[in-house]
């Protein structure tokens, strides 16, 4: 996965040493710390990462760990509309992957990538607990049932004007 450089403003620090502090600068709170500071930011590229690793006292391995870990984290930007495909044993018996590759092939991007105007990202999930819908596609809170390559086009086109 390709990492973005950021560059963070001062006002971005302090949100990310005042979110830590909120939490006591308590390594044990290091999820938090971070779920917290991904809803402010979107994602959680190396250098925010580097400023709850000085302010917990937490060595940036560990937080790499920790974000690399659990499908929640990102270290990418989201897209203004997030797709994931569901890859659970259900939606891929019924054929996700190739509603996946109509995705890839519809936005011009690969899984983990947001298209260059920002508008989609496209990721992929275990299991949204709708297996009777399956394959089933989210965009954003908005769940899709049954979908079938030929869906795509008419899902993307509902967010065009978005």
């Amino acid at each position: 996965m390709s990492s973005i450089k950021v560059k963070l403003k001062e006002k971005d620090i302090a949100k990310i040493q005042e979110i830590c502090k909120s939490f006591d600068n308590k390594p044990g709170d290091l999820i938090n710390v971070l779920h917290k500071v991904q809803g402010e930011f979107g994602y959680l590229p190396a250098e925010v990462q580097e400023v709850v690793a000085e302010n917990l006292n937490v060595s940036l391995a560990k937080i790499y760990g920790v974000v690399t870990f659990y499908s929640f984290f990102t270290m990418i930007p989201k897209g203004k509309h997030p797709v994931s495909i569901c890859t659970g044993t259900a939606c891929y018996v019924r054929g996700a992957e190739k509603v996946l590759e109509e995705f890839k092939k519809e936005l011009g991007i690969k899984v983990g990538e947001s298209t260059p105007d920002g508008k989609f990202s496209l990721t992929c999930l275990r299991c949204v607990g709708a297996c009777g819908l399956a394959p089933v596609v989210q965009v954003g809170e908005k769940t899709y049932g049954r979908i079938a390559p030929d869906d795509v086009k008419n899902i993307l086109a509902e967010y065009e004007d978005n």
